[in-house]
C-alpha cells in the first residue's frame, strides 16, 4: 500500500512475507502455545473428553455448513462434502482464541483442552476424509463432461 510500484520493484515480496509468516513465525507460536496444552485437563474429567466430539461437530455446522453458497457454482455433492469438511480444519484460531481466553481467565481450561483436541482432530481427520472425495468429485465430473462433449 505504501509503495505504489511494489508489484513491479518487488515482485516477490509477498510469497518472501508468506514464507516469512509460515515457515517461521507461525510453527514459533504453536511450539510456545503447544506446551501449555493441558493434556491431563483434558482426560481428568470423562465430561471434558466428550466434548471434543460436540466442538468437532460445532466446527463442521459453524465452518462447513457456508458450503451450501457453492452449490450455485456447479460442483458435485462429493466436492461440496469434500469442501466443508476442509473448510471446518481449525486450528490456529482455536489455539490462539485459548491461549488468550486462558491468560485473560474467560476460558477453563478443561474447556480450552477440549477446544483445541477436536482442533487438531479436525485438522488430521477432516483432510484425509476430504481428499478422497475430492478426487472422487472430480472423476465425475470429468465423466460428466466427457459425456457432454460426445
Amino acid at each position: 500500500m505504501v509503495d505504489p510500484d511494489a508489484e513491479r520493484a518487488h515482485p516477490r515480496f509477498h510469497i518472501k512475507l508468506e514464507g516469512l509468516g509460515y515457515g517461521f513465525l507461525v510453527p514459533v507460536f504453536f511450539v510456545t502455545s503447544g506446551i501449555q496444552f493441558d493434556l491431563d485437563a483434558l482426560f481428568a474429567d470423562a465430561g471434558t473428553v466428550l466434548r471434543v466430539p460436540l466442538f468437532l461437530a460445532a466446527l463442521l455446522l459453524v465452518r462447513g455448513l457456508p458450503v451450501l453458497a457453492y452449490r450455485t457454482v456447479g460442483l458435485s455433492r462429493a466436492e461440496l462434502m469434500a469442501a466443508g469438511l476442509l473448510q471446518a480444519t481449525s486450528l490456529p484460531f482455536i489455539v490462539a482464541a485459548t491461549t488468550i481466553g486462558l491468560k485473560l481467565d474467560a476460558i477453563q481450561p478443561d474447556n480450552a483442552a477440549a477446544l483445541v483436541a477436536a482442533g487438531l482432530v479436525s485438522v488430521i481427520v477432516f483432510p484425509l476424509v476430504a481428499l478422497p472425495l475430492l478426487s472422487r468429485g472430480r472423476r465425475s465430473t470429468d465423466v460428466r463432461s466427457v459425456g457432454k462433449r460426445e
